[in-house]
């Protein structure tokens, strides 16, 4: 068998799942997966990336660049609708790749989906505890002592989500439904008081006439400007493009959903529902949201004033004089962050999990509690989120999410037309329409998109792969336990 990739058939990922010590609860309905989809989209784009992009890049028409988002972010949910229903098992992507390109490719997605939502988790960290401070009107969670500051918010937030995630994936299911109805609460008070405040003039023009942007300089600049020597374009239809790829990441989450496969109770069924679901609970209210915000001023009003101070969804309402609508947001933003960042600590966990059955990385981590939770995993992230949280700058590094949830995307999508030639006798409890046309017009999707993030953000993803093949060479590749299957059936 030398010289072979190594496969995990779909039947022994399955069979994988009933082994005791590593064997997770089936607790959950289609319904808590939308309750975790909506949790993790809805975070705090809704409120601030939505005004900075209409004001800096596309104008009024930015409801059609978040149509153009939800669109690439569809494409890519059909497919792992697919995915996820022939092969229930927690590892999404990483799952996925597994029984379709082989081990080293598997590896290397999950370990960027490690990156992915660990640095995201961070972020979002960060920006909760910047959000507290608003809320209960003081200079946020951070203590100075002397040059170094430490983020107790971020800490706290942490602490709090990761406890949560390993008492029971049912009880978090639970917590983010109760918030999550907060939030979204507040999304459809701002839609429906900031309707009366819509001024049909604002509108026009809908998309208004490009005038040049500077894309950077040198490794700053986006990987297409680099390629094509082209400059970039705010307004015009190039900035509503432009745009898509901005709000694209607003998106980002939805994935999630298919990391939990395993712990739901009719996986086949429930999580196509749930990530179709939420996808389309989300689009709905980001529209909404932003056509009214586009309605309430004009653009000119959200562009990006001096000192690099970006507006916001609490501008508008402030512009129109509801100045008590800016706590209100703020409430809403604070409630969004925490199970955004309870989402990203759990599917985090579900991907190290797998990895970790698998024996790619110490197989001791992936033991369950008396919870059915993976509890070693659960304190292992916590420790790493929190600690890069609340101690290290880590603003300059969140294009690395997007880099990594692209790639991800690229990969499940092609994964279905392989599997499709492949596997056809498999069963699918959902199957993607247009096959292979739609995985290729998602797979085009995504790349476009990876060609607007900037030269840096490649050459530290370059970087991240390398440090992470090396990683693969010298333990994984040695005690994986499909490796062992293989050479047992070799002697």
């Amino acid at each position: 068998m030398a010289g072979r990739r190594r496969m995990k058939s779909v039947e022994q990922s399955i069979a994988d799942t009933d082994e005791p010590s590593t064997r997770l609860r089936k607790d959950l309905t289609w319904r808590d997966l939308v309750v975790f989809g909506v949790s993790v989209v809805i975070g705090a784009g809704i409120f601030t990336v939505t005004a900075s992009t209409a004001g800096d890049i596309t104008g009024p028409a930015i409801w059609i660049s978040f149509l153009i988002a939800a669109g690439t972010c569809a494409l890519a949910a059909l497919c792992y609708a697919e995915f996820a229903s022939t092969l229930p098992v927690a590892g999404s992507a990483y799952t996925f790749s597994y029984a379709t390109f082989g081990e080293f490719l598997a590896w290397v997605i999950g370990w960027n989906l490690l990156l992915e939502l660990a640095v995201a988790a961070a972020v979002v960290a960060k920006g909760w505890s910047s959000y507290l401070g608003a809320v209960l009107r003081f200079g946020g969670g951070i203590a100075h002592l002397g040059s170094f500051n430490f983020d107790w918010g971020a800490l706290l937030i942490v602490s709090v989500v990761a406890s949560l995630c390993a008492w029971g994936t049912k009880l978090s299911s639970r917590f983010s439904a109760v918030v999550t109805a907060i939030k979204v609460s507040v999304v459809i008070l701002v839609v429906i008081v900031g309707a009366f405040y819509i001024k049909p003039a604002n509108y026009s023009p809908l998309i208004p006439e490009p005038k040049s942007g500077h894309g950077g300089y040198g490794a700053h600049q986006s990987m297409l400007s680099l390629l094509s020597g082209a400059h970039g374009s705010n307004y015009g239809w190039f900035g509503v493009l432009a745009g898509a790829s901005i709000v694209f990441f607003a998106f980002i989450g939805f994935d999630i959903v298919a990391t939990m496969a395993e712990e739901t109770k009719r996986p086949q069924r429930d999580i196509p529902r749930g990530i179709l679901a939420s996808l389309g609970v989300v689009t709905v209210l980001y529209v909404a949201v932003s056509v009214v915000l586009v309605g309430m001023v004009p653009y000119s009003g959200l562009k990006t004033g001096p000192g690099g101070h970006s507006a916001n969804l609490a501008t508008a309402f402030e512009a129109n004089g509801v100045h008590w609508a800016s706590g209100i947001i703020s409430v809403g933003a604070l409630a969004g962050l925490t199970t955004v960042i309870m989402v990203l600590v759990l599917g985090q966990c579900r991907v190290l999990f797998a990895m970790a059955r698998d024996g790619l990385l110490p197989r001791q981590l992936a033991k369950t509690g008396s919870r059915g939770t993976p509890v070693r995993i659960t304190a292992l992230v916590a420790v790493v989120v929190a600690a890069t949280a609340s101690v290290f700058p880590i603003v300059k590094l969140e294009e690395m999410v997007n880099v990594g949830t692209l790639f991800a995307f690229i990969l499940v999508s092609a994964g279905v037309i392989v599997l499709r030639r492949t596997r056809p006798d498999l069963q699918r409890g959902f199957r993607a329409p247009w096959v292979p046309l739609l995985p290729i017009a998602s797979i085009c999707a995504c790349v476009w998109l990876m060609l607007n993030l900037t030269v840096l953000t490649w050459v530290r993803f370059a970087v991240w792969l390398l440090v992470g093949t090396a990683i693969y060479l010298g333990y994984g590749r040695r005690h994986s336990v499909q490796g062992r299957r293989e050479a047992a059936v070799v002697k």
